[in-house]
């Protein structure tokens, strides 16, 4: 049997500089940024907040579009009165029994004379047009 000779002999071994360590996780290193910790700045967290909720009002306001109480609109469905809109999630929630919804408009067929009142939770698009606004107030 052979024995296993060293690959490198022991003064080699000895000249040779050290390889670096990884460092352990929770150790600060220039080349690796240390996670954050802890909570934000109560004021940071408080303008984030209201940046998040001005951000969901914009979105919100984008999916009801010109739909205001007397607006009348008209898409592929037939031809509606908006007869009022509720932007109070629980509300809304509750009229469209969905979980999500922020938004609901109560509606009236304009095109059928026993039209009765409906709620409908469809975002404004390309397909729905004005044909009448809402009366100045």
């Amino acid at each position: 049997m052979h024995s296993m000779t060293a690959l490198i002999t022991p003064a080699e071994a000895a000249s040779r500089p050290e390889l670096p360590r990884r460092p352990l996780p929770h150790e600060r290193t220039p080349d690796r940024p240390t996670p954050s910790g802890g909570r934000p700045h109560p004021r940071t967290a408080q303008a984030a907040d209201a940046t998040i909720l001005e951000a969901l009002r914009q979105v919100v306001e984008q999916q009801i579009g010109p739909r205001e109480p007397g607006v009348i609109y008209q898409n592929s469905d037939g031809a509606f009165e908006v007869l009022s809109v509720t932007r109070d999630p629980e509300r809304s929630r509750s009229l469209l029994n969905r979980r999500s919804a922020r938004w609901a408009v109560i509606v009236r067929d304009v095109l059928r004379p026993d039209g009765e009142p409906f709620v409908v939770g469809t975002v404004w698009t390309t397909s729905d047009r004005l044909v009448r606004g809402a009366a100045a107030r």
